[in-house]
């Protein structure tokens, strides 16, 4: 069973900076495509972020020199590090699993002064 669990969420204000993680159980974590989503209130999901088995990445418009993802295949970890937040970047952050279609529970982040 695929499990994906994120952390690191939280208030911060504009112009700071947070980590969240995404640890993942029950795949073979190091074959794995992993990707960070958001959707904010009223709005749709979206894709952030992608980083692929090899370790190519690729970022949406909205968050590319701000964002960075990478990852760790000996914690089964993906990692999406985020700096000069605004509050547009607020949203519920979602890791996932892409050749699985498997989704985390989402962390929620906050910026706001």
């Amino acid at each position: 069973q695929v499990q994906l669990v994120e952390s690191g969420g939280g208030l911060v204000h504009p112009g700071g900076s947070l980590r969240l993680s995404c640890e993942a159980s029950g795949i073979i974590f190091s074959t794995k495509n992993m990707g960070w989503y958001r959707q904010a209130p009223g709005k749709q999901r979206e894709f952030i972020a992608i980083i692929t088995s090899g370790g190519i990445t690729n970022y949406a418009d909205s968050v590319k020199g701000r964002f960075t993802i990478s990852r760790d295949n000996a914690k089964n970890t993906v990692y999406l590090q985020m700096d000069s937040l605004t509050p547009e970047d607020t949203a519920v952050y979602y890791c996932k699993a892409i050749q699985n279609g498997a989704w985390g529970q989402g962390t929620q982040v906050t910026v706001s002064s």
